[in-house]
């Protein structure tokens, strides 16, 4: 299981306790439940379930599935990536991805898709790696950035949002 600490200024509460499970249906499918505890209140304010199917000759994956939050209860999600490697050693790449969530009525959607060029250094220093992200939201018109360091992730957009994750 895979747990991890979020702390995001806009949000409430600002501390989330968030774990991931993934398990294996074959070698390309696996599935993958997401839970997140609110620290305030010691609630459940987060849970999904998705199938996910990874397709490594095209460097592509696509998922669906269900989501529970407090404020919006049930909703459907889909989602896909699809990436391009940049650099002969795939260090830069360059990924396309989508997502549509509908409530459980099938009427009402959202849909965000985003462009961004991720680069991977292995290594930057001795057992540290390092990953920036430099995206731009296609459908909210906003730029956002992301640099990853073993297990701190920081994130912000253009619009001044930002959180911070510690991987346990």
């Amino acid at each position: 299981m895979e747990t991890s600490l979020r702390y995001a200024a806009d949000s409430k509460p600002a501390l989330r306790i968030h774990a991931k499970q993934k398990f294996l249906i074959d070698p390309k499918t696996h599935l993958q439940f997401h839970g997140e505890l609110d620290t305030r209140l010691g609630v459940l304010s987060h849970f999904s379930a998705l199938l996910r199917r990874f397709y490594p000759d095209f460097s592509a994956s696509f998922g669906g599935g269900m989501k529970y939050d407090k404020r919006e209860k049930v909703r459907y999600v889909v989602r896909g990536k699809k990436s391009f490697p940049v650099t002969t050693n795939g260090e830069v790449r360059f990924n396309v991805k989508g997502r549509c969530d509908f409530d459980k009525e099938f009427k009402e959607k959202r849909s965000t898709g985003a462009a961004e060029l991720s680069w991977a250094i292995l290594n930057f220093q001795k057992e540290q790696d390092v990953r920036i992200k430099f995206g731009y939201e296609v459908l909210e018109q906003l730029p956002y950035f992301q640099i990853r360091e073993n297990n701190w992730t920081f994130n912000a957009d253009g619009n001044g949002k930002w959180n911070v994750r510690y991987d346990l």
